[in-house]
């Protein structure tokens, strides 16, 4: 494919990089990326990517605007409270970018889709805010050999990792069970400082984009932290795969998203 002129005034800050250049700009085009949930995270992270220029962009999420979504869902206007938040965010990525390919995905993630809906995205991004979901996603990500970046934010704080098959732990390695709903307060519960899932879901996209021109460093084997509020960051070397992780090791018992929970 050759870049028509508009999309190399588009494209132009990407195509000065040495280190990414016309060639690395198809490669986007020419990806496909799909993003679970289009919420806190999912906005900043949807938007960024749709402006780098990936070339098919899924968003899977069931729920509508609300209101009280407003305060840190920045891919969401007022007038969009009650619509869709797939159809939302694909109206803002349309507008922004006509490169663009939105697939929308009006469903809750669960064991009997996830499957179907991942196969054919070259990257996963994980902006759910439950712990049922984000081991699910990596669950299914694992058998289906899919790369992924999880993303959370509570109160004041954010993480993030990246899985790359065969190379670094996955989310259940370190984490190993889901919490139950009483042992961790929710961000309805204790709320969520507004900018940061703005940060979180922005190194989500930078991730993406890094993996997907092999660029870089990935946050593979390593998991990023935010404490907002004294802005303290660390990079924190993570354990090897766990020998007995239930999904990714030699001794793995989950062989199909079922059997997650």
């Amino acid at each position: 494919m050759e870049l028509s002129q508009e999309q190399l005034e588009r494209y132009s800050r990407h195509i000065t990089i040495k280190e990414f250049g016309i060639e690395g700009q198809k490669k986007l085009l020419n990806s496909k990326v799909l993003v679970i949930g289009a919420g806190g995270l999912g906005s900043p992270c949807l938007m960024y990517l749709a402006a780098a220029g990936i070339g098919t962009i899924g968003i899977a999420d069931d729920d509508v605007v609300d209101k009280s979504n407003l305060q840190r869902q920045v891919i969401h206007e007022t007038a969009d409270v009650g619509r869709l938040k797939t159809q939302s965010a694909k109206n803002k990525i349309n507008a922004l970018n006509p490169d663009v390919k939105v697939i929308v995905h009006n469903t809750f993630i669960s064991a009997d889709n996830i499957l179907e809906i991942i196969k054919d995205y070259d990257f996963i991004i994980d902006c759910t805010d439950s712990f049922e979901a984000k081991f699910l996603i990596n669950d299914a990500c694992v058998i289906a050999h899919k790369p992924f970046c999880h993303g959370a934010v509570i109160h004041f704080r954010g993480q993030v990792m990246t899985y790359v098959p065969g190379k670094g732990p996955c989310y259940r390695c370190i984490f190993e069970k889901i919490p139950t709903k009483e042992s961790l307060p929710s961000n309805k519960e204790i709320g969520v400082f507004g900018p940061l899932p703005g940060v979180i879901g922005n190194i989500q996209a930078l991730e993406c984009v890094k993996y997907l021109l092999n660029l870089g460093k990935l946050l593979t084997g390593r998991m990023l932290t935010i404490e907002a509020l004294d802005m303290n960051v660390k990079v924190m070397k993570l354990p090897p795969c766990n020998q007995n992780c239930a999904v990714c090791s030699k001794r793995a018992t989950i062989k199909d998203p079922h059997q997650s929970f």
